[in-house]
């Protein structure tokens, strides 16, 4: 058995089905990217894997003991599991150092001080210690959050989109010094979100939950070049249904714009983006509406366009 297995632990409520059977194995250490859109299944999951929820069937495992849910243990949860929202919730009249050593109230005393500031210097909130969480930043706030589950060094962390109330710039920063800190301490990690980005600025070891069900896992590589529906390849970019076929797509970074030959199309919009113009384009025979990649910056509203591709890059879904 690997260092933590999750398997067949299905949970519904008031007849509906929240998460389909579900399984999964992990190794120590090893980061994991749940994502999927709000209501897939990915809160409920966790609250499983943390102890916090009780599933209609199915176990988890952590380094071969059974996870007992809250009908099974008086006491639910567990400190090697630690279950990080995307509400901070610190105690708003303590500081930074007081927040951190909160967990620890009933450890040694000389192990609590050396943990909260091996904490401080992890997360790089020395210089914040003795601030209160209305003096800091979203971001900061939430490294104080990570730091209060880590306190009692978990075996496994659990983050439940806890960057989602957080801009994008502060969310990159957060996320790469998250991932440093993790692999530093060897813990392992599950992060659900609903943002692909987020997920890979992570890890590249993806699960794609939709509607409770498991639908692909694997690489980003694996996912982008052959995703299993469309839910899936949506993730990664728009994509275009090739006139006169029922589930025939492509993307529009596979699109080649040329001056003859291929379908005649005319450019009706262009957005200026970082490494290109994103172009819409209307089919002349069918009247369908494309978005296409335009690295050259060539084209622009009014045109008239050639559109070909490649066949090994069309989707069937």
């Amino acid at each position: 058995m690997s260092y933590f297995s999750i398997s067949n632990v299905s949970k519904s409520y008031d007849n509906q089905t929240a998460l389909h059977p579900f399984s999964l194995e992990l190794e120590k250490g090893e980061f994991l990217a749940i994502v999927g859109e709000s209501g897939s299944g990915k809160s409920t999951l966790l609250r499983i894997m943390a102890g916090l929820e009780v599933q209609d069937a199915g176990e988890v495992f952590l380094d071969d003991e059974p996870i007992l849910n809250p009908k099974q243990k008086i006491v639910s949860g567990y400190d090697e599991i630690r279950l990080i929202h995307q509400n901070f919730h610190l105690y708003p009249n303590s500081t930074v150092a007081e927040n951190l050593s909160r967990p620890l109230l009933h450890y040694e005393r000389e192990y609590a001080k050396n943990r909260v500031e091996d904490l401080l210097r992890l997360l790089g909130l020395r210089d914040y210690r003795d601030r209160y969480p209305y003096q800091l930043s979203g971001g900061q706030k939430q490294k104080v959050a990570i730091g209060k589950a880590l306190s009692v060094e978990p075996e496994i962390v659990l983050l439940d989109e806890p960057f989602s109330s957080l801009d994008s710039i502060q969310t990159q920063r957060l996320v790469s010094e998250m991932k440093d800190t993790f692999r530093e301490m060897g813990t392992t990690v599950i992060f659900v979100t609903h943002d692909l980005d987020d997920a890979l600025r992570l890890t590249d070891n993806l699960i794609i939950l939709q509607n409770g069900k498991l639908v692909q896992k694997g690489s980003s590589k694996e996912l982008c070049e052959r995703p299993k529906t469309k839910y899936v390849a949506r993730l990664f970019s728009p994509i275009n249904k090739l006139p006169d076929t029922k589930n025939s797509y492509i993307r529009p970074a596979d699109l080649k714009l040329r001056t003859k030959t291929g379908l005649l199309a005319h450019v009706t919009d262009s957005r200026f983006l970082v490494h290109f113009n994103s172009l819409q384009l209307r089919l002349k025979e069918s009247g369908l509406i494309w978005e296409v990649d335009d690295p050259q910056r060539k084209y622009e509203v009014g045109d008239r366009v050639y559109v070909s591709w490649d066949e090994v890059k069309v989707m069937n879904l």
